[in-house]
């Protein structure tokens, strides 16, 4: 995979899940690393992945030191002190966290970034990351943008599951009129249309973090909000414990974003979107967030991919490892 120069950087992905694996093995083909290792704080994932792990048992936030960038692929609730740890070394971070809580505590450590002179890339994963990314790409087509919308279908992997599942019965958080409100999660159903094969699905309110990514990043945003797709059978079993086992991985997913907004005076919606299992779509843009990291200048501090202005060289490199972007084109009807 061709990148814009030969470097010498070297990688620590922490975390042997199944997003973390494909992470190391795309950033093993870039030409932008010379050393690239897997460090898995739970011992029982060594075995799965035998080529590339290394890691301890312990699951402390202790993190080896003399690597360039981080990406922390680990569960939630867990990113946040990884994080930390690997600033201190002085590596860039990509974190890939999906919970409204952890993504807060990441961003409000943009002075610890700062302090060790580190950029802290918040989120970047299949939803929120490639969604913040098409959100900006979309935004590039309007004068001014008023409302983003934001919606996923589909799972990654067991710890990308148990997390769906938690969210759907916590309180969510939508963007309006200039200030935050808490909504009900499983609340607010809504037809969502993503691109084939994944097509319609009901879409309701969740614990997701997007709009405390995407807020900051589009300067007098009236409107944003998140939602994910649910059978009713997912809405009524999500204030119980899981029912079943998740699975190692789920189908295919598919994300979207729908932006409202004017353009040469008139009205606009610029709708986008993508299909590709969760798990793959996140590892995509971790390692292409963690590849811009080793080939560009990025300034110290903690941010999403929306608030990066030079967001495009992230896009084509997602391209290259096999995922695009759709867009829907309406017709409008009278009568």
């Amino acid at each position: 995979m061709p990148t814009s120069a030969t470097s010498s950087k070297s990688a620590l992905v922490v975390g042997a899940g199944v997003t973390g694996q494909r992470i190391a093995t795309h950033l093993q083909t870039s030409d932008a690393f010379s050393q690239v290792e897997l460090h898995a704080p739970e011992h029982r994932l060594l075995s799965q992945s035998p080529r590339l792990a290394n890691g301890n048992s312990n699951g402390t936030p202790e993190l080896p030191e003399g690597f360039d960038i981080a990406v922390i692929a680990t569960p939630s609730d867990t990113q946040a002190k990884l994080a930390r740890a690997a600033l201190a070394t002085g590596a860039a971070t990509v974190t890939t966290t999906n919970e409204i809580a952890e993504t807060k505590q990441l961003l409000d450590s943009d002075a610890e970034a700062k302090y060790h002179e580190a950029p802290l890339i918040v989120g970047a994963a299949f939803m929120p990351g490639y969604t913040c990314l098409l959100a900006r790409l979309g935004a590039s087509e309007l004068t001014t943008v008023d409302e983003i919308h934001v919606a996923k279908a589909g799972t990654g992997g067991p710890a990308c599951a148990r997390q769906h599942h938690r969210a759907l019965s916590s309180p969510a958080i939508d963007w309006r009129d200039g200030r935050w409100q808490r909504r009900v999660g499983g609340s607010g159903r809504e037809l969502c249309w993503f691109p084939d094969p994944v097509a319609g699905r009901d879409c309701y309110r969740g614990a997701l973090p997007d709009a405390l990514l995407l807020v900051p990043a589009f300067d007098g945003v009236d409107r944003v909000t998140a939602r994910m797709a649910a059978t009713r059978r997912d809405r009524l079993t999500a204030p119980l414990p899981m029912l079943r086992r998740p699975h190692p991985e789920g189908g295919v997913g598919a994300v979207r974003v729908e932006l409202r907004g004017w353009s040469n005076g008139e009205r606009r919606v610029v709708v986008l979107g993508a299909c590709e299992r969760p798990a793959s779509g996140a590892a995509f843009t971790a390692a292409a967030t963690a590849i811009y990291l080793a080939t560009h200048k990025v300034d110290a501090g903690a941010r999403g991919l929306a608030s990066l202005t030079d967001y495009k060289p992230i896009l084509s490199t997602i391209a290259e490892l096999g995922m695009r972007p759709s867009r829907f084109e309406g017709v409008t009807t009278s009568g």
